[in-house]
């Protein structure tokens, strides 16, 4: 039986997450400490007292659930348990690549700030939007996606989160004529996003190209435990196409349900949402029901999560 460790992104953030396990274990406060050093302000404070105004700003949200996912993992590591394999959901997979050894922690603490800031910075506030699609087929999305594209303006497919629900992204007007399209053409829902940017999208580029020169300051390493790369869903373990994989990333979709299968391909049949949220969670249940799911953000989900890794995942 193989376990998979997997990370959230952007959204799973909340004022006062991981507050009780700050105070019950050392490992996490050392965390959050090191990345109030890397950052030269305190994320800290932000994550357990707020304002929430804050804490949803890009570029402190990415730092802020990068630490708390890390500190969430070694509190599991300390237990003695680690995975087989490891994945996260776009910001998630800086944490992932943490837990693999790939990078330094401060250094990715650093690095998701300067991501966040320059996603933000790709597109200015209003000109970019997205809208979660659901119960429309994969294809069909893609194809409206194709001709809006071709008509009104840049819009793509850029979160294959789960059957029945992907995310678009793209030029504001682009993106609300496709939403309005998919849901003449069957989808039962089509929600805009309270999001400040088009992540993940082709209009992302500049921010790519800027997060390069990030990546390029810093130490990345070979993989100590497989990583799953969004945007291949493949298994990547060697640092140079990690890195290249990473700069992708930034303006280019996530296969999220390519990266399960993948692992479920690999042989997993455990997967552990490791930080705040249940978002992960959810996509996996809907992608394989066969999965055995757990979830560790606060004390009461990690002694449940531990007595389930005690019954044979180690």
């Amino acid at each position: 039986m193989k376990t998979a460790f997997v990370f959230p992104g952007q959204g799973s953030q909340k004022v006062g997450m991981l507050q009780d396990l700050y105070n019950e274990y050392p490992i996490v406060k050392q965390r959050f400490e090191e990345a109030d050093e890397a950052l030269g302000y305190s994320i800290t404070k932000l994550c357990f007292e707020g304002p929430d105004t804050e804490l949803v700003k890009t570029a402190n949200t990415q730092p802020a659930i990068l630490t708390a996912s890390v500190a969430c993992y070694e509190v599991l590591k300390e237990q003695g348990f680690t995975p087989d394999i490891v994945g996260g959901h776009s910001l998630g997979e800086y944490s992932a690549l943490v837990a693999a050894g790939v990078l330094n922690f401060k250094d990715a603490v650093y690095v998701v700030h300067k991501r966040g800031q320059y996603m933000q910075e790709a597109v200015p506030l209003g000109k970019g939007a997205m809208a979660a699609i659901l119960a429309l087929p994969r294809e069909q999305v893609v194809e409206i996606c194709e001709e809006v594209s071709a008509s009104v303006g840049s819009v793509q497919a850029v979160n294959f989160n789960c059957p029945g629900q992907i995310v678009i992204a793209g030029e504001t007007a682009a993106v609300e004529a496709a939403a309005e399209k998919m849901k003449e053409a069957g989808a039962k829902r089509a929600v805009m996003l309270p999001v400040s940017a088009p992540f993940h999208s082709r209009l992302m580029e500049p921010a790519a190209l800027r997060l390069k020169e990030e990546l390029d300051k810093i130490q990345v390493n070979d993989a100590q435990i497989p990583v799953v790369a969004n945007v291949t869903g493949k298994i990547l373990t060697n640092a140079n196409d990690i890195k290249e994989s990473l700069v992708t990333q930034a303006a280019n979709p996530v296969l999220w349900e390519d990266c399960v299968a993948e692992m479920v391909n690999f042989g997993v049949t455990s997967f552990v949402e490791v930080g705040p949220g249940k978002v992960l969670t959810g996509f996996t249940k809907k992608i394989n029901k066969d999965m055995e799911l757990a979830n560790v953000e606060d004390i009461a989900s990690l002694e449940k999560t531990l007595e389930f890794l005690k019954g044979g995942v180690r």
